[in-house]
């Protein structure tokens, strides 16, 4: 088969379009390739994907409307994977318009093009960050999701309705995946493994914001791949009597589906450090700060839709994870 997978020199795009070409289907990326982080991270994960004959790559914006309307004419798609955003909960708070443009107008080009070339199967990310002001968990898709605290949450919320508004209308299969803080090696510079690995490894002090009194759902990048691998291949389709006020929140009488892909296993901020300083060698310098807005004290998925849909869950201890990060850090910094 012939995939599209939007964001190909980003971290969970560089991994899944590495995984399609292994499974032997063609895989065109796209990117923008901007400087939100260091490019020539993005570009070293596009020489790792050189090596395959099937991946090719074009640089293009998920605004150009234009040239994406020609991308999939020309392509003829049969799946695709949209993992391209303007991604960091912070940064949209001093940078709104990139949300708007790369998440909210670029989901709208991308769906448009699964409308007019037929796609049979569009897998698009969310995030956990639309859970927002939600203080329940384990975070299940049935939450409410009306309160984001960031506009970034508020554009991935967003992107759920778009999609299930074409799939509603055109009768496109439409997935959409909430992924909780994925790391590994390859990952973004802007989230917390990184940046702590290099200021741990500088001697400089990394800031930990809510005196430490934080959580994250860390799930190994491994087994995030392995979710969105299995779930392109389970085509929603419309559950026969479902109704807003009866059915889950996750399903719909359209060919929609919703899950949280996550480790499971919330892990304490301060645990995951000492791992790092662990597998580091290195004590790291700590400076305390209070909460950021934006954020969230505690991320935790409720991931029994996914298994139940795919069989699958994740199998990556944080220390197996961590360890392996740090093995990639060193070769890849150092």
């Amino acid at each position: 088969m012939k995939y599209l997978v939007t964001g190909a020199a980003g971290f969970i795009g560089y991994y899944v379009s590495q995984r399609l070409c292994d499974l032997g289907h063609q895989v065109v990326g796209i990117d923008n390739l901007n400087d939100y982080y260091d490019v020539g991270l993005k570009n070293a994960r596009l020489h790792q994907l050189d090596r395959y004959d099937c991946f090719k790559f074009q640089k293009l914006c998920l605004s150009d409307r234009s040239g994406i309307e020609h991308l999939f004419a020309i392509e003829k798609f049969d799946r695709v994977i949209h993992l391209a955003a303007q991604a960091g909960v912070r940064y949209s708070i001093d940078n709104p318009m990139a949300y708007i443009d790369a998440n909210l107008v670029g989901m709208a080009t991308i769906l448009e093009g699964c409308r007019h070339n037929k796609v049979k199967h569009l897998v698009f990310a969310s995030s956990s960050s639309v859970y927002g002001l939600n203080t329940k968990t384990p975070f299940a898709v049935n939450d409410a999701v009306d309160h984001p605290v960031s506009l970034y949450a508020a554009t991935k919320k967003s992107n759920e309705l778009m999609a299930h508004t074409y799939a509603h209308l055109y009768d496109i299969p439409v997935t959409g995946l909430r992924f909780f803080t994925v790391y590994g090696p390859w990952g973004r510079p802007d989230m917390a493994p990184i940046k702590f690995a290099k200021r741990i490894v500088n001697g400089e002090a990394i800031d930990i914001y809510n005196n430490g009194n934080l959580q994250r759902d860390f799930t190994y990048i491994d087994d995030i791949v392995e979710g969105i691998i299995r779930v392109q291949d389970v085509i929603p389709q419309p559950e026969s009597g479902w109704t807003p006020e009866t059915g889950s929140a996750g399903t719909s009488s359209a060919p929609y589906r919703v899950y949280n892909i996550g480790h499971g296993h919330p892990v304490k901020l301060m645990d995951f450090i000492a791992g790092l300083e662990n597998a580091l060698g290195i004590e790291a310098k700590k400076n305390f700060m209070p909460m950021q807005p934006g954020d969230v004290y505690t991320t935790y998925a409720d991931t029994e839709d996914l298994y139940q849909a795919t069989g699958y869950k994740p199998s990556v201890s944080i220390e197996e994870g961590v360890e392996r990060f740090v093995r990639w850090f060193r070769e890849y910094y150092e």
